[in-house]
């Protein structure tokens, strides 16, 4: 059985590292698929751009944020799949051959989640610093993730739409993806993680853009939506899988102190 896989790329004002994105995905040797680009009211040419690469153009009406963006390419898919990217991700021409080939054969798996690979495109030391440390930290982690991840992850249709999709309270870039692999465990679903299954990131970073992202929207949020979750009345009398908060903390730290020696350094 080859499932049918929808890809799913929201895209606010990002045509350039979009057509990279697009070109990726046309590319890919399994053909079984639709693209859906879900635009949150771009300024620049990336509804343009999408509609040209072929993919089904859906539009937020305006600046809504990516959680919305993709709940709304979610609720539009036929996909059995659906498969997240960023808009400044590129999969590799045999990503959804495994993802497909993943889902059909373990009809127990309900999301797989891969990596960025270990070459970045961008050759800054600031975005070799900050992707590397990304993939060091998928590729040493355990087959059994505790989040989920937009920047390469998959998930059953069905699974998706059960667990509600991503709390669009967020409309920054922020935590959406892990607030939904936190409640997909808490309804025991099972996400795996392949590290075989990379992608490359296209970001170039700076210093500030480092700590905005690692402070501002991953550890803040986070930490949040843990104190949320102490408060929740079935946190008192059934245990809940460890919260990525305090790894997003930790990667918040290592950031903020990597930054400091640059700064002091470079």
């Amino acid at each position: 059985m080859r499932p049918r896989i929808s890809v799913i790329i929201p895209v606010y004002n990002a045509a350039v590292s979009l057509a990279r994105c697009l070109e990726a995905v046309n590319r890919s040797d399994y053909r079984n698929f639709e693209c859906l680009v879900a635009d949150d009211g771009s300024a620049d040419a990336s509804r343009e751009l999408a509609a040209k690469s072929g993919a089904r153009v859906l539009s937020t009406g305006e600046r809504r944020g990516p959680a919305y963006a993709r709940n709304l390419a979610g609720a539009a898919a036929r996909g059995d799949i659906l498969l997240f990217i960023d808009a400044d991700v590129c999969v590799e021409p045999d990503t959804m051959a495994k993802i497909a080939k993943a889902f059909a054969d373990d009809a127990a798996l309900d999301a797989l989640i891969g990596s960025y690979d270990d070459d970045p495109a961008d050759r800054s030391f600031i975005s070799q610093y900050k992707n590397l440390m990304h993939c060091f930290f998928h590729q040493q982690a355990k087959p059994r993730a505790s989040t989920f991840w937009t920047g390469c992850g998959a998930i059953r249709r069905r699974v998706f739409l059960s667990s509600g999709g991503f709390d669009e309270h967020y409309i920054r870039p922020c935590i959406e993806d892990i607030e939904l692999g936190s409640r997909m465990l808490r309804s025991n679903y099972r996400i795996e993680l392949d590290p075989t299954l990379t992608v490359k990131h296209l970001k170039h970073w700076t210093f500030l853009e480092l700590l905005k992202t690692d402070i501002r929207d991953r550890a803040n949020p986070a930490h949040d939506s843990r104190a949320a979750d102490s408060e929740r009345p079935e946190h008192a009398v059934e245990p809940t899988p460890v919260h990525p908060a305090g790894v997003h903390r930790a990667v918040a730290g290592r950031s903020f102190l990597a930054g400091v020696f640059l700064a002091c350094f470079f």
